[in-house]
């Protein structure tokens, strides 16, 4: 017996939203074809619930209301002094910039320069002008999902990096989304990046709201990420908000043979967050070195889940991934670790922390590792506390008022993800971000 699923008002408007604008998005014949795959993939899947394992504790069907119309024909101005400002911290970073406002390119906000080896499109204007050099990448991509076949459906913009072998960048790429204007609206843009063979190169994703933008924003971002043989690059992410826009993301990370990859994730003000991260090892001698670091208070929630797929022998991964909640805070952390048949010599370590600044807050943390070789070392590990009394007391009892060591101790333990970013210039702004969070969260 076939039982029918009700579909919800947001799954209903999803789809009744995209026959009304597809004729608006860019992109060829063969692209509105793959527009039309991917949203007919997520009717028949509809929204993640809870009774999908892998989003167990984020249950968008439920938490998904309504379908905020897309920002395809958005105009709003935006200054480079606006800009700024909403970067805050990030903006005192000395990089190439290449900015979208809801979701368009606007290259009068663009900071490029000179950069030999470096090479930066819009893939809005890339899907209108050269359709056929990004229309196949699309093919298995709703292949992961229904949030991914939504990329894929209503996707406006992105950037296309490619940087060619043996190039060493001198300064990061700094690709930024700006949330502007009072129109409440969703937002879908696709990222394609390609490190060329032994290229050295950091590319940071910030995704920022501009003063006085409109609290309600739905937001899908989907990454695609290729390392070359022998290449390195240390992969940022910031995403900072006010504490209601939904933030949908994907990272699809691929590592050739002896490449290393240093990634990190920054969640804060994020109203209901998952950042989804697949990493699969292409040749042999990948390193992987993935962290991050979320803030959550009243009732944001923010699911981090990855999947590291050893697929070849000889390749070492390491994960951190550090949680501060308050109030109603909710924090999700799944990480899957996979070894193959064959990846033999695979050393894998994954250890998530939360601090519980509330009695009301909650984290649910899900560490998994799927073994089928037996020359390999793996490890997994997961806690969550509250801030420790004798230590809290110690500190006081030098002199230290509360509210400071409580700060002290916070930054502390947040901090020790943070340190895994190597740029200096990148480590002082997330820190940056971090403090003020707890600043506003202690405020008072």
């Amino acid at each position: 017996m076939n039982v029918a699923v009700m579909k919800t008002k947001a799954e209903q408007a999803l789809t009744e939203v995209f026959e009304a604008t597809v004729a608006k998005l860019p992109g060829s014949a063969a692209v509105k074809a793959k527009r039309a795959e991917a949203i007919g993939t997520f009717g028949s899947l509809g929204l993640p619930h809870r009774r999908i394992e892998e989003w167990k504790y984020t249950d968008l069907r439920a938490n998904l209301k309504e379908a905020l119309p897309p920002a395809v024909d958005d105009a709003t101005p935006l200054t480079i002094a606006e800009l700024i400002v909403a970067l805050g911290p990030l903006a005192h970073i000395d990089a190439h910039r290449v900015a979208f406002v809801n979701g368009r390119h606007r290259a009068e906000l663009d900071d490029v320069g000179d950069a030999p080896g470096l090479d930066v499109a819009s893939l809005g204007n890339t899907l209108a002008s050269a359709p056929d050099k990004v229309a196949d990448g699309l093919a298995n991509v709703e292949a992961s999902g229904a949030i991914a076949s939504l990329n894929t459906a209503f996707m406006t913009d992105g950037a296309i990096v490619r940087i060619s072998d043996k190039v060493e960048l001198a300064k990061p790429l700094l690709v930024v989304f700006a949330r502007a204007g009072g129109e409440k609206n969703s937002v879908a843009v696709r990222n394609v990046i390609s490190v060329g063979k032994e290229a050295t190169a950091t590319i940071i994703e910030a995704y920022v709201t501009v003063p006085g933008a409109a609290k309600d924003a739905q937001s899908n971002a989907f990454s695609e990420v290729t390392v070359g043989d022998g290449a390195k690059l240390s992969h940022v992410k910031a995403a900072v908000d006010e504490g209601k826009c939904v933030h949908l993301a994907n990272w699809d990370v691929s590592l050739g043979a002896d490449a290393t990859y240093h990634g990190f994730q920054f969640s804060s003000g994020l109203g209901l967050a998952r950042n989804e991260i697949n990493i699969l090892y292409t040749g042999e001698g990948g390193k992987l070195d993935l962290s991050g670091a979320y803030m959550a208070r009243t009732n944001e929630h923010v699911d981090t889940t990855l999947v590291v797929d050893h697929a070849v022998p000889g390749c070492e991964s390491r994960e951190l991934f550090k949680g501060v909640l308050d109030g109603h805070g909710r924090g999700v952390f799944q990480g899957k670790i996979i070894v193959r048949p064959d990846a033999q010599k695979t050393d894998g370590k994954q250890m998530s922390q939360a601090l519980m600044l509330s009695e009301d807050a909650e984290f649910d943390s899900k560490p998994e590792l799927e073994i089928f070789a037996d020359d390999v070392v793996c490890g997994h590990g997961t806690t969550s506390a509250e801030l420790d009394p004798d230590l809290l007391f110690y500190c006081r009892s030098r002199g230290i008022p509360e509210r400071e060591a409580r700060a002290l101790m916070i930054e502390s333990f947040i901090g020790e993800a943070i340190d895994k970013v190597e740029n200096p210039e990148i480590h002082t702004a997330l820190m940056t971000l971090a403090t003020n969070w707890l600043a506003d969260s202690t405020r008072g």
